[in-house]
């Protein structure tokens, strides 16, 4: 892994988001209240530029003590990002699918040092996601003309 230097913390807007590249990575870099969060621009669904959507405030439901919904309301402190392809939303904060823990943007280690704002750069992408990037007409063949069933997807660590 490779520490890069992607900017002076005072230029990140905040709230706010930059996509960068670096060493042909594309990386989202979030900032909230003054902390910093970085995932890879793909989403685990089908590879889309995630970090690229929406930003939104987090949809939640409002429970009663009898565990009754008193309905749906804005989260005042919690954002996702939104893919812009098919919808998926992720926290800003953590990475996690609002709706399934097992669904997680892929982290990039990010720092604050000597206000520069460093990124650690992954070894690797996940095989998966390469060749989707790369158009490999084994991914996602139902998408494409002739195409009958979608490839099953590996997932590496």
């Amino acid at each position: 892994m490779r520490d890069v230097v992607i900017g002076k913390a005072a230029e990140f807007p905040d709230p706010g988001r930059r996509v960068i590249d670096a060493a042909g990575i594309e990386i989202g870099v979030f900032r909230n209240n003054g902390r910093f969060t970085a995932f890879e621009n793909v989403c685990p669904h089908m590879a889309g530029p995630v970090c690229q959507g929406k930003i939104i405030a987090r949809v939640q439901e409002k429970l009663a003590t009898d565990r009754t919904s008193l309905g749906f309301a804005f989260s005042a402190d919690r954002s996702n990002i939104v893919c812009p392809w098919h919808g998926y939303e992720f926290d800003i904060a953590t990475g996690e699918h609002q709706g399934s823990k097992n669904m997680r943007l892929r982290a990039v280690p990010i720092a604050v040092i000597d206000g520069d704002v460093v990124v650690t750069l992954p070894t690797g992408q996940r095989s998966r996601i390469a060749r989707a990037r790369l158009g490999d007409p084994t991914e996602h063949s139902a998408d494409r003309p002739g195409g009958s069933t979608p490839a099953v997807a590996q997932r590496h660590p």
